[in-house]
């Protein structure tokens, strides 16, 4: 199943995207270029803020951890210096978890974030945000089986399954294929990162991909949503920005 978004939707932002995918919802807003205040502004480039908020109850140390990981990597692909003196600000709104999300015995706070990255993405092009290239991201999980193959983002049922999990592993990719983001949390040898890293690659960036939630299994014929298309991030991500601009521009074919 792919990725469900839905853009500009979101009428007092200037930029806005809901993000659904394996149990996760999210809502992003971006307002900018905006005026920023005055002990905040930089002379040659934008000041960006990211503000993360659960989905019950009130942010707390894992959502400001989450804010300086997204703050880190959105910093590197927004042009700040093309439009400096101002604030971009990023708003994640985090609607609803998978029902056995705390169960899975991972870290909850790098089973969320790539989902956060991409709404951030998909509302900063909504709202036109100069950006140096775009970016996918995923998670990979590592079982305490030597004989089991990396799980490409697992589902919370697969985590459940897997149980009991040696790592896991978060990549963010730019557009042009280089690494933007990693995070992992637990004990693993550097074979099984770059295991896990050419696996993240593969759904991320290549032509083709693995098969989402079910590991190192490449196949050309696999679908993401069932519908011909190929399990490839990349290529979501530019469907998803086509569709988009294919809408704002019916107004040339009507005339």
């Amino acid at each position: 199943m792919a990725p469900e978004a839905v853009l500009s939707h979101l009428h007092r932002a200037d930029g806005s995207a809901t993000y659904t995918y394996n149990g996760y919802s999210i809502i992003g807003a971006v307002n900018g270029p905006i005026e920023v205040q005055r002990r905040d502004e930089m002379p040659e480039e934008a000041t960006v803020e990211v503000n993360v908020r659960p989905a019950v109850g009130v942010g707390s140390p894992k959502e400001r951890h989450l804010e300086t990981l997204l703050h880190r990597t959105l910093q590197s692909i927004i042009l700040t210096r093309s439009i400096p003196r101002t604030l971009v600000q990023i708003t994640l709104q985090v609607r609803s978890l998978p029902a056995d999300d705390t169960s899975t015995g991972v870290n909850t706070s790098l089973t969320l974030l790539p989902h956060l990255l991409h709404t951030s993405i998909l509302a900063l092009l909504s709202a036109s945000i100069p950006l140096s290239t775009t970016l996918t991201a995923i998670p990979v999980a590592i079982p305490s089986s030597s004989k089991s193959a990396p799980l490409v983002s697992p589902t919370a049922n697969d985590l459940l399954r897997a149980k009991p999990l040696r790592s896991i592993h978060v990549f963010a990719f730019s557009g042009d294929r280089k690494l933007l983001l990693n995070e992992s949390d637990g004990a693993f040898s550097y074979e099984e990162w770059d295991e896990a890293y050419e696996a993240a690659e593969e759904v991320c960036c290549r032509e083709g991909g693995v098969r989402l939630g079910e590991g190192m299994d490449v196949d050309m014929d696999v679908d993401m949503d069932g519908e011909g298309k190929v399990a490839n991030l990349e290529a979501w991500l530019r469907e998803v920005v086509k569709e988009k601009v294919g809408r704002e521009q019916r107004w040339r074919v009507a005339t």
